[in-house]
């Protein structure tokens, strides 16, 4: 893996429900190689669960996520070539939550930047404690946030996510739900078990229009309004021919 941590990701599941916890509270939970390719084995592990309806995901301790771990290894681990391809399992980890067979809910517990704001931001929901930040500091490391703009291009407008990444921006929970980036707010210190609760009313809905209907959302998201249409049609032909809708 690459790292002597172990139990990078914490795992624990009941009543269909999994809860995820990012398991590097001395980094702040920044995303070294080892925790993202731990994330993706244990989503990838749920994705064939089919009693697993619903995931939380979130930091232990008091961070969602710093972003890229710069110390860890995740931009220069075994050269130019191997780090490359190494830092494209962070798309591979999107592709995987944006796909997942779940609903993927985040429960952002304090700061979510860079890398942990796409993370966050490629969760079907987002729950966050309004003390929480969001934010996108590359620029200021002398970099751009280059995977996560796949992500938050698709909610924020562009003229105000340009301004975010230009100048480095940190915005309140507040300003994050205005501009579209979180579903609500918490109380202060419930996020995790406000985020649960989100996950046990999503999963106490019909399963299968619901495992149809994440993936068509995503899908019709990059077509033309004529292709959506009949995609849409044809995927409500295939939910009422199910047992659900019967």
């Amino acid at each position: 893996m690459g790292e002597q941590e172990k139990n990078l990701v914490l795992h624990e599941k009941g009543d269909g429900i999994a809860i995820l916890r990012l398991n590097r509270p001395k980094r702040r939970n920044a995303l070294s190689a080892g925790l993202i390719q731990s994330l993706i084995e244990v989503l990838r592990e749920l994705d064939l669960d089919d009693d697993c309806r619903a995931i939380v995901l979130t930091g232990e301790g008091a961070c969602f996520c710093a972003g890229g771990d710069l110390a860890g290894g995740l931009m220069s681990q075994g050269g130019a070539v191997a780090a490359h391809e190494g830092r494209a399992e962070f798309g591979q980890l999107f592709k995987l939550m944006r796909g997942h067979s779940a609903i993927l809910i985040a429960a952002v517990n304090g700061d979510a930047m860079g890398g942990g704001l796409g993370l966050a931001a490629c969760c079907d929901l987002v729950v966050a404690d309004p003390d929480s930040r969001f934010g996108t500091p590359e620029i200021k490391l002398g970099l751009f946030p280059w995977v996560i703009l796949a992500v938050l291009n698709r909610h924020v407008g562009q003229k105000r996510l340009m301004e975010m990444v230009m100048l480095g921006q940190k915005l309140t929970a507040l300003e994050a739900r205005d501009v579209g980036l979180i579903n609500r707010l918490s109380e202060p210190g419930s996020v995790v078990e406000e985020a649960r609760q989100l996950a046990v009313d999503v999963a106490s809905q019909a399963p299968i229009p619901l495992k149809l209907g994440k993936a068509a959302f995503y899908h019709v998201a990059d077509q033309s309004i004529d292709e959506a249409i009949g995609f849409l049609n044809a995927q409500l032909t295939l939910n009422l021919l199910t047992e659900d809708a019967m």
